[in-house]
C-alpha cells in the first residue's frame, strides 16, 4: 500500500432497543508529515471535549498513535470514565486487531496517526448510576464501529457512486419523516 496521505471514515453501530450503548466514531487517518499529523499534533484541548491517547491499559500505547476527542461535552465523572476506560480500551483494541488483521499496514504503524471522534451518549451516567448500563454491549459497539470506520476509510467507503445513486433514497436518520426530499 502507497503512503496514507489522509483517509475519513464513519460508523455507527448499535443494538436493538440499547440506543444508549450506540458507537459512531468518525475516523481521520494519515500519514504523521501530513496533514492528519499537523492536526494531531494541534489538538486542543477544550473543556468538555479533552482528547485523549488510545491505550490499551498502562503503558500500552497503541500504534498507530491515536487521539480520541469526544463529540459531546463530557459532563460529569461516569461518562468521563467511560470515555477514558471502557471507550478507550474498545477503541484502542480495534486499532491494533486492525493492524493485527491487516486492515492497516503493520510496516506503517509508525509513520500514520488517527484521530478518532467517539460518542458517549449522555443516558449512559444514569444507567451505570442505576447499575444497569450494558458495559459488554457498550464496549463491543464501540469496538466494532472503530474497525469498521478505519475500514471504510481505507477503502474510500462509501464509494463517490454509492453515495450518488443514493442521494434521494437516504436521508439522515435524525431528520423528521414529514422531511421533503428535494
Amino acid at each position: 500500500m502507497s503512503k496514507i496521505i489522509m483517509k475519513a471514515g464513519e460508523a455507527t453501530v448499535f443494538s436493538e432497543g440499547k440506543d444508549v450503548t450506540a458507537a459512531m466514531p468518525e475516523i481521520v487517518i494519515g500519514a504523521v508529515d501530513g496533514p492528519v499529523g499537523t492536526a494531531f499534533a494541534m489538538m486542543a484541548q477544550s473543556k468538555g471535549h479533552t482528547a485523549m491517547f488510545a491505550v490499551r491499559d498502562i503503558n500500552q500505547l497503541v500504534r498507530p498513535a491515536t487521539m480520541m476527542v469526544p463529540k459531546v461535552t463530557l459532563k460529569d465523572s461516569i461518562n468521563i470514565e467511560l470515555f477514558g476506560g471502557l471507550v478507550q480500551a474498545a477503541t484502542a483494541d480495534a486499532i491494533l486487531d486492525c493492524v493485527i488483521e491487516g486492515i492497516i499496514p503493520k510496516d506503517q504503524v509508525n509513520d500514520l496517526c488517527i484521530i478518532s471522534l467517539v460518542w458517549i451518549d449522555p443516558g449512559c451516567a444514569a444507567l451505570a448510576k442505576e447499575g444497569t448500563l450494558d458495559k459488554a454491549d457498550m464496549y463491543k459497539n464501540n469496538y466494532d464501529a472503530t474497525k469498521l470506520a478505519i475500514k471504510r476509510a481505507l477503502n474510500d467507503e462509501p464509494t463517490i457512486d454509492e453515495l450518488i445513486a443514493n442521494r434521494h433514497k437516504i436521508k439522515h436518520c435524525m431528520w423528521e419523516d414529514s422531511w421533503d426530499q428535494k
